[in-house]
């Protein structure tokens, strides 16, 4: 039978592809939209860290999700030095978020208040991406938009406290095989990884639209 992490990973494989392949992600990791599509992108992320980095102090306390809230993952500080270099010292100022980021975030806070299974979920499907794919992301942005290599604009995607991905990401999979959960609930934590996935393509979707590549 298959670990729970391997389960989580299969399960939602399909929508994984989907968020990763969108328009405005290919457009972007094409070198084919300017920075200011990045900077946007960005502004967005921020909503949905303020909410899973508020609800890990609500959830560091709790048995099911405490093990996973580790402060070498934190990303919030390191987004708003990214924001202030791409969008000046006034950037809350003017910060918006899409009607799909705001349900991406709402979801993330309903999960950290009154689910902490189903905040495993969302915590599990970015930082483990972060990790993962957001290296590839940050790749891109230092060639094509001219960063300093892991400096202010991508700071996001350094976690200089994780000196070894491969064995923290190992490490990190562990400890979704100890979830003290029935198969029941491992289901619905299945289906609020695949619900993120979702609401992570809507807030691609919105991205898409507001930056349309000219036929």
């Amino acid at each position: 039978m298959d670990s729970f992490s391997t389960l989580i990973r299969t399960a939602s494989h399909e929508q994984h592809m989907e968020a990763e392949t969108s328009t405005f992600m290919s457009d972007l990791l094409g070198g084919r939209l300017g920075v200011d599509a990045y900077a946007r992108y960005t502004e967005q992320l921020w909503f949905v860290y303020e909410a899973l980095e508020t609800g890990a102090e609500k959830s560091a306390a709790d048995p099911v999700a405490g093990p996973f809230i580790r402060p070498e993952l934190f990303r919030l500080r390191a987004l708003e030095r990214d924001l202030a270099h791409l969008r000046g010292p006034e950037w809350r100022a003017n910060l918006s978020a899409f009607p799909a980021t705001q349900a991406y975030a709402d979801r993330v806070r309903v999960c950290a208040e009154s689910w902490p299974a189903g905040y495993i979920a969302h915590h599990y499907t970015r930082y483990l991406g972060d990790l993962s794919g957001g290296q590839i992301i940050r790749d891109k942005a230092e060639k094509t938009w001219g960063f300093e290599k892991k400096g202010d604009g991508v700071r996001f995607y350094v976690f200089e406290e994780i000196s070894n991905p491969a064995a923290f990401k190992r490490s990190y999979r562990e400890l979704l095989d100890a979830v003290d959960a029935d198969d029941l609930e491992k289901q619905r934590i299945v289906a609020e990884c695949k619900r993120a996935f979702a609401l992570n393509t809507g807030v691609f979707r919105a991205l898409g639209e507001e930056f349309p590549l000219s036929a």
